[in-house]
Order: structure tokens, then C-alpha cells, then sequence
């Protein structure tokens, strides 16, 4: 075999193997909702982190282990970076390959940030992301061999406030229904929520994240209507929380009143909170003893079957 031939195959072979580890599908069929034209360009930063910003075509990136690994859960991974970015690989790929190995799809949800001039009504926005993610999922699971009972989220930091928002707010209508996709139920079957944003009242507030999101002098309602721990019912998810106590970016009582607001509901709630850690830790591999939460969400993800 002569070198352009190998080559020409051996590239084949590279590119189908990508292709098969990875979907991308956009969230939306035709017009995406609340969006008006701009000639704004989505912006991705490649360094330690991936971070993308601007987001315009919303989508999910789908990763399936392979046929003999998966035991037929899903979930949804939401990055943080204050709705003003996504640690796309981070707090997203990088998860979604960690499930990947131990069986269960990971799907990474490049959500549309409310910092976007592109867009109106833009608290509304990620929510209507989030729920047309969901729905998608559902809509694919016998295709993806998922269990439409087994399909959870996960969130980190901001995305943690949008995983706790589809959480507790999956019924609101916030979208006209673009198809029959959308009379799906956008309710996730679970939640983790890892050194997520809840609240926006009180000291706990990080400030960053509800000025994006609902703007710098917003009305109380809206405050209120985003502050999770306020909107928890006996219909919000099975939830498992992750957070350290030296955390200056999100304080852990974040974490704290959402599992007060569990548990005056009877929903069945599992917290972990770590003595260090600090913020944005991701999968803490440098860390002997903070990268065990994986091991614990594992545990718990058994006992979501």
C-alpha cells in the first residue's frame, strides 16, 4: 500500500471514530425562539478550558457508551461559567466521557447565555433551552437505547441554577410548541447539582449569575421567581448535592437552602459537602480525597434505577 493511500485510510478511520463517539444536534427545527437578527457570532477561547460565549444555535452533543457498557441512563450536562460563558469541556465532555465509562449517556447542552444581544425576553431564554433539550432526549431515547424513565441533568455553578430551574419550573410554558416534540414531558427523572447558583435573595446571592440572567435592578417577582429553593415542590426530582464549605465564589449555602426546601417537601434529597474544594472544581482529579464525589454520585445514580 502506497503513503497516500494509508493515509487516506488511516484519516477514514480517524474521522469515523470521532463521528461515532459524538452527535451534535441542534435543539431547535427551524426559528429558535426569543432570538432577532444580529450579527453576532458565536466566540470560542480554547485554553485550559474551552470556554464559548455568544451561543446562537443552541444544540446537544450526545456521547452513548458502547452497547455493552450502557445500562440505559441518561444525563444532561449543563456547564457554569456565570451565564456569561460554558467551560464547555470541563464542566461538560469532559463529564459526559466520565458517565460514558461507566455505562451511562452523557449528553452536553450548549445553551443560549442571556449576556447574548441577540436575543429578547432573556431570562427566559436558557429555560427554553433546557426544556427543549429534555424533550429532545425523550424523543430519541428508544433510538439511543435510554430508558425514558432514567433520564436525569446535572449542573455546575450557573448550570447548576438552570439544572435546579428545569427542576422546578419544567411545566412553565415559556415557548410557543414548535412540534409534536414539545408535548413531551420536559420533567428530568433526577438531578445533580454540583456547587450550583440557587438563590438570588440574600447574602448567598452570587451577583455575577442574577445580573445576567434577570438584570441588575430586577422586580422582586422575577427574583423570587428564580430563586429555586423558593419554587421546590413535591414534583421536583430526586436530587443529589455537591459543594465545599470554602467555596468564595458560590457560597455553600446555596446547596444548604435548597436541601432545607427538599426536604420540606419530601423529596428524596442526598447532600455531600466537602471542607474544601473551593469553586469550579470540575471532576477534581488533582485532589486525593474532593475527587471521590464522582464515587458518591455513582452510588447514587444506582439507586435512581
Amino acid at each position: 500500500m502506497n503513503k497516500p493511500t494509508y493515509f487516506f485510510l488511516a484519516m477514514l478511520l480517524f474521522s469515523t471514530g470521532i463521528y461515532a463517539q459524538d452527535t451534535i444536534m441542534p435543539l431547535w427545527p427551524e426559528s429558535i425562539p426569543n432570538r432577532i437578527s444580529e450579527n453576532e457570532k458565536e466566540v470560542r477561547e480554547k485554553g485550559d478550558i474551552l470556554r464559548i460565549s455568544k451561543v446562537q444555535i443552541p444544540s446537544i452533543e450526545v456521547y452513548l457508551p458502547a452497547p455493552a457498557n450502557r445500562n440505559g441512563q441518561a444525563v444532561l450536562i449543563f456547564p457554569g461559567g456565570g451565564y456569561h460563558i460554558l467551560a464547555y469541556d470541563w464542566e461538560g465532555t469532559d463529564i459526559a466521557k466520565f458517565l460514558n465509562s461507566r455505562g451511562i449517556a452523557g449528553i452536553v447542552v450548549k445553551y443560549r447565555l442571556p449576556t447574548s444581544e441577540a436575543l429578547t425576553e432573556k431570562h427566559k431564554v436558557p429555560l427554553q433551552d433546557a426544556q427543549r433539550a429534555m424533550r429532545l432526549v425523550r424523543s430519541r431515547a428508544a433510538e439511543w437505547k435510554i430508558a425514558t424513565d432514567k433520564i436525569g441533568i446535572m449542573g455546575f455553578s450557573a448550570g447548576g441554577h438552570l439544572a435546579s430551574t428545569l427542576g422546578t419550573h419544567f411545566n412553565e410554558d415559556v415557548y410557543k410548541a414548535k412540534d409534536s416534540l414539545d408535548q413531551m414531558s420536559a420533567r428530568p427523572d433526577f438531578m445533580t447539582l454540583v456547587y450550583p447558583v440557587i438563590t438570588f435573595t440574600g447574602e448567598a446571592t452570587h451577583q455575577g449569575s442574577k445580573k445576567a440572567l434577570i438584570g441588575e435592578n430586577p422586580p422582586s417577582e422575577l427574583v423570587a421567581h428564580y430563586s429555586n429553593e423558593l419554587q421546590v415542590s413535591s414534583e421536583t426530582p430526586p436530587t443529589l448535592l455537591i459543594h465545599a464549605v470554602d467555596d468564595l465564589g458560590v457560597p455553600v449555602e446555596n446547596s444548604l437552602l435548597f436541601f432545607e426546601a427538599l426536604k420540606a417537601n419530601k423529596v428524596p434529597a442526598t447532600m455531600h459537602i466537602y471542607p474544601k474544594g473551593g469553586h469550579g472544581f470540575s471532576l477534581a482529579l488533582s485532589d486525593p480525597y474532593l475527587r471521590s464525589w464522582t464515587d458518591r454520585l455513582l452510588e447514587w445514580l444506582e439507586t435512581m434505577d
